[in-house]
């Protein structure tokens, strides 16, 4: 049976799921907090009765979540503001302000849909993807079947074991070792396979970042190769670990390389590009094995362990600078964060932006998001936005008034004062150009945040300022030669806001 609860005290947080979690606090909250059961929206209005005995209550907007979970925002005839929270159940009828559209592969569960298949899937790749990929698995199933099978032979021309041999024992051995090598690179895959799955939407946004990450990552599973000698009993668990380092290695450099690639190839030749890099590649690899075996002749090198060591270190040091300078000269045209936060500060402070050359060496590889300032945290609910705000019900009405023309909403974190951070969230229908103006707002309130003391009257003139200066922004990124068509600046999908008109 549909039920309604209502908490009259205090409430600081809940999460987003059916078993709520609710913690005291001793700041009030500015709005009621109600938990409805795993219903239809229909349903959940009958069961509340709200909307049904208060004829001027209405729903103000609606959170909704990737997990199926919303969190409703009604006005009621006392101007409180109260917040129903819960799980969507598709109804046959009813309003479809939260239905949420069914895809290709509906039968899939969501967390396996969205680890093998890219963000946005089937709108966000061709039509053939999906055929093909399942045509790809067969086959790399096979391949590595063959592999597997090479690879003993390998091992028993070498030595370890014979197919002529008398002895069954010497053959089992020779097994034995294959499959403990065969395993080493499987362990090694299971690294390549949790980062392509789990975080294939980051590197278009960042590829200098990402290879720069492969390389360090790699060299950190060259030194567990380095260690075998010292401790040969535990070849395998050394082996494997070096493995899975350098396979996590591969599993980021791999895409990231691949957008690096297609930003070379201005004339639609992503083929030509990549086949000469390939020569590059292979070339660079005889030099180096050439060198590498000059070294290994040098007896001072084959016959100190020491003395390899430290010529390992010092190679592995030069080749992670070389890295660094080779990604340093990328000049990318397109704008993501780290960069769309350089031009927007400048144009900020200055009413200028840098060029693309300009702006890509002032792009700081190596250093994170989460750790530039001032800090952007996307996709924070209202309920978070008003916990860090301190607002009041009469001020929550305000800046839903104030964001109206705005996808998104923007409020500055008051409860960490020498600490600037901002929270946003977006609407249904933002774009990257959405992400975009909240950037260039934050950014503006970060560089004038002291000149009055009343919240509202700063958020509402960076908004005037953003209204007037965006376009000039827009119009130098594009005199500058910026792609202003294409951001890689992407909303976040794992909660929208839709906004409805209040009464």
């Amino acid at each position: 049976m549909p039920f309604s609860l209502q908490f009259n005290y205090p409430i600081f947080s809940t999460s987003c799921s059916h078993q709520l979690k609710l913690h005291n606090s001793i700041r009030n909250q500015p709005f009621k907090f109600l938990c409805t059961s795993p219903q239809s929206e229909e349903a959940a209005k009958d069961s509340s009765g709200y909307e049904k005995e208060n004829g001027n209550g209405h729903v103000i907007l609606v959170e909704k979540y990737r997990n199926g979970t919303s969190k409703r925002y009604i006005i009621d005839n006392d101007s409180e503001i109260k917040m129903f929270l819960e799980e969507h159940v598709p109804a046959t009828t009813g309003s479809q302000h939260l239905e949420i559209p069914v895809t290709e592969l509906s039968w899939l569960p969501k967390v396996i849909k969205d680890f093998v298949l890219p963000a946005g899937f089937p709108d966000t790749v061709t039509d053939d993807y999906l055929d093909y990929m399942l045509l790809q698995f067969p086959t790399n199933v096979t391949g590595w079947i063959c592999h597997t099978l090479v690879t003993s032979s390998l091992l028993k021309a070498v030595g370890v074991g014979s197919f002529s041999g008398t002895s069954a024992a010497a053959s089992a051995a020779a097994s034995a070792a294959a499959i403990r090598w065969v395993s080493k690179d499987g362990i090694g895959a299971v690294g390549r396979f949790f980062i392509g799955g789990r975080f294939g939407n980051l590197f278009d946004d960042d590829p200098k970042q990402w290879r720069m990450y492969a390389d360090f990552i790699g060299s950190a599973g060259s030194i567990f190769d380095l260690y075998t000698p010292l401790y040969p009993s535990y070849f395998l668990p050394l082996a494997s670990l070096g493995n899975l380092a350098k396979a996590v290695a591969r599993g980021l450099k791999d895409p990231s390389f691949r957008v690096i690639q297609n930003h070379f190839a201005i004339a639609g030749n992503l083929g030509d590009v990549a086949a000469k890099e390939e020569v590059w590649e292979v070339a660079a690899e005889l030099v180096g094995l050439a060198l590498g075996i000059l070294a290994l002749d040098t007896p001072g090198i084959s016959k100190s362990y020491p003395t390899l060591a430290l010529t390992w270190l010092s190679v592995r040091i030069l080749h992670l600078w070389f890295r660094y300078q080779s990604l340093s000269v990328l000049q990318f045209n397109t704008i993501n964060l780290k960069r769309a936060r350089i031009l927007v500060n400048s144009h900020v402070l200055h009413c200028t932006v840098p060029g693309i050359d300009e702006c890509n060496r002032m792009e700081s590889i190596l250093l994170w998001q989460r750790f530039l300032r001032p800090r952007i945290i996307f996709e924070v609910s209202l309920e978070e936005m008003v916990d860090g705000g301190n607002y009041k019900s009469m001020q929550i009405k305000q800046l839903l008034n104030l964001y109206k023309e705005e996808k998104y909403f923007l409020v500055v974190n008051q409860q960490k004062p020498r600490d600037f951070e901002v929270f946003v969230s977006f609407k249904e229908g933002a774009t990257s150009l959405s992400v975009l103006r909240s950037v260039w707002q934050t950014y503006w309130l970060y560089q004038n945040w002291g000149w009055s003391d009343n919240i509202f009257d700063r958020l509402e003139q960076s908004l005037v300022e953003l209204k007037h200066r965006f376009p000039d922004l827009l119009q130098q990124l594009i005199e500058a030669g910026w792609d202003t068509n294409n951001l890689s600046l992407k909303v976040p999908k794992e909660m929208s806001i839709e906004e409805l008109p209040a009464l």
